[in-house]
């Protein structure tokens, strides 16, 4: 199950995080969107890039796939709050929990397989 994971989320978050560090344009109009300057969303790409990164070297190395996880998820539940404070609808920051509580999982799972 965790393999499983691991590949869904890095097949999520690498994809995305490196579309925001290359600033694509429907990455700039996001960040405009919550009123966040492109640099701060190419951190935000950055954080989501190191994190699949992890998730995928969890897969031998346990202890960094739950730290990654973890750290996804924080960020993710971060991501849902800014979505929330902005105005925009549940449905915008679903995909944002989602994503939380699958990393969550992940983590739960490798520290009970470990």
């Amino acid at each position: 199950m965790t393999t499983v994971l691991a590949l869904i989320l890095s097949l999520v978050f690498l994809p995305l995080g490196l579309a925001k560090i290359a600033a694509v344009p429907v990455m700039r109009r996001a960040a405009a969107h919550l009123g966040m300057p492109t640099g701060l969303y190419r951190v935000v790409g950055a954080l989501e890039v190191a994190g699949g990164a992890g998730l995928l070297m969890g897969l031998t190395w346990t202890s960094l796939g739950v730290a990654a996880a973890t750290g996804l998820a924080l960020l993710m539940a971060a991501a849902a709050v800014v979505h929330l404070r902005h105005g925009d609808p549940l449905v915008r920051a679903l995909p944002a929990v989602v994503l939380a509580l699958a990393g969550l999982a992940y983590a739960g799972a490798a520290v009970s397989a470990a």
